[in-house]
């Protein structure tokens, strides 16, 4: 029995600092990436913006939508 009352912890796994892993180059114009596109953008100016070409003014956006 533990007094102490903080339970049984895992060994977790911590970040390897090794070696950065390279991502991969992907293809903005692949039919994959264009069907999904399609589904998330509403029109050029948001197909742009998703993509990072963001026009001079453009309001900042934010990565997370709160749902209230």
């Amino acid at each position: 029995m533990q007094a102490t009352g903080k339970g049984k912890r895992g060994k977790g796994r911590g970040k390897s600092r090794g070696k950065k892993q390279k991502k991969p180059e992907v293809d903005i114009l692949s039919p994959a990436a264009m069907l999904n596109l399609y589904y998330i953008a509403h029109n050029v100016a948001d197909c742009l913006q998703l993509r990072g070409f963001r026009w001079p003014g453009a309001p900042k956006s934010k990565k997370g939508k709160n749902k209230t």
